[in-house]
């Protein structure tokens, strides 16, 4: 070998490096494992395109001609030729191999030794190739080194599906979104909140629901959404959807809009809602979004609430970072969870809980609104509890604004 190096085994190469299979992080690894167990100077990935070859993985010794995302024309070089069969795979001696001698980049480069095997997909297409060369010739390379190479180009082909299948899927699910976007979703239905001490209309939720294929609750669209990048992109059709209706509502009504740390830190939000007025919106941040810099949203938040903007934290109590967003964000609405209002009439435990974050919200001078009323038995305790507002199938399902803007609070 040029360098004196001893190569490890096959099956032992593969064991330490691959195991228990290989990722995308590992590509790099796969690069550096080969060229040093064939003790070469460069060893690369080289992805086809229609005119020119990029190197999107370059692993070196010391100093290397060419670095991950380099580019050269695809007639240049060893690589097609190789796939072509104008130059043989392995080549322990460039001297020897007049063709190779031929191409610039042997003397330039220099290149003295070189071996380079394709890398082909399961559908037969070719991806690239897999290369390796050394700056002098290298007599020891022979065909079980070819076949360490050929072993190596078979994995990384096949993390190379698996990631051209992951891209697929992404872009598909983009589309999706993108199409949902282009059809004007979400459309937006409107859940009335009641003021329990003069059962009036107190304010709407605006809630998003999605007419066309495939079918599936809002929570999933907005999860696909988030998977792709595109969550602010359509939490923001659906705030703009929702505050069409804001002409129309009734002045001591308020809109209660449903929004994400993300969206709200884009900083695509405040020219949507300053141009809307702010003085009968409350943005509801849910218990269930991971904050990680509050000072951020903090800061975020403050221009809007100088001019009227309201912040509620929805879903308090459904779980452990609720009291986290209370104290960070010192929300002038708390919305207790479904999961607390639920059979609290005959809970002890839950009365008990709700009591609390009532008693802690007449205390911060925070409203409470008791979500997810079904029941007349439920309704009166929250009532007796001290919570000031309520809403829920018992007192009124989603529907479309003229509705929910004219139905009387329940009378049974």
């Amino acid at each position: 070998m040029a360098h004196g190096a001893v190569k490890m085994p096959l099956t032992e190469l593969i064991d330490s490096n691959l195991q228990p299979s290989v990722g995308t992080d590992a590509v790099n690894k796969v690069l550096h494992a080969i060229r040093n167990h064939l003790d070469m100077d460069v060893a690369f990935v080289a992805e086809f395109r229609t005119h020119d070859r990029i190197f999107r993985h370059v692993d070196a010794r010391d100093r290397t001609p060419i670095v991950s995302g380099d580019a050269a024309p695809l007639e240049q070089g060893y690589c097609k030729r190789v796939v072509e069969g104008r130059l043989p795979e392995l080549i322990p001696d460039t001297q020897q191999v007049p063709a190779a001698q031929a191409l610039p980049d042997t003397q330039a480069i220099p290149i003295g030794a070189h071996l380079s095997v394709p890398i082909r997909l399961s559908d037969g297409r070719v991806f690239g190739t897999f290369c390796c060369f050394s700056f002098a010739p290298d007599p020891s390379l022979g065909e079980r080194d070819l076949k360490v190479m050929h072993v190596f180009a078979a994995l990384l082909a096949d993390q190379i599906d698996r990631d051209l299948e992951q891209q697929r899927t992404l872009e598909q699910r983009k589309r999706i979104v993108t199409s949902a976007l282009d059809a004007g979703q979400p459309s937006i239905l409107y859940q009335a909140i009641y003021d329990l001490s003069t059962r009036r209309l107190a304010g709407l939720e605006c809630l998003s629901r999605f007419r066309l294929e495939p079918q599936r609750p809002p929570d999933e669209w907005f999860a696909q959404a988030a998977g792709v990048g595109m969550v602010v992109d359509l939490e923001l059709a659906a705030i703009r959807n929702a505050l069409s209706a804001l002409p129309s509502l009734p002045t001591d009504v308020y809109l209660a809009l449903n929004c994400s740390p993300q969206t709200l830190l884009s900083g695509r939000l405040h020219e949507l809602l300053l141009s809307a007025g702010l003085g009968r919106i409350v943005l509801e941040i849910t218990e269930h979004d991971y904050i990680q810099d509050y000072p951020a949203l903090l800061s975020s938040l403050a221009p809007l609430r100088a001019q009227g903007l309201r912040v509620a934290i929805d879903d308090a109590g459904a779980g452990y970072a609720s009291l986290r967003h209370v104290l960070n964000i010192q929300p002038d609405l708390i919305k207790l969870d479904i999961s607390l209002t639920r059979d609290i009439d005959s809970d002890p435990k839950r009365r008990a809980l709700a009591s609390a974050l009532i008693a802690f919200a007449r205390e911060t001078q925070a409203r409470i609104v008791a979500e997810g009323v079904e029941t007349q038995a439920e309704l009166r305790t929250l009532r007796q509890l001290g919570a000031g507002c309520a809403q829920g199938y018992f007192l009124a399902r989603p529907m479309p604004f003229m509705e929910a803007i004219s139905r009387p609070f329940p009378s049974a």
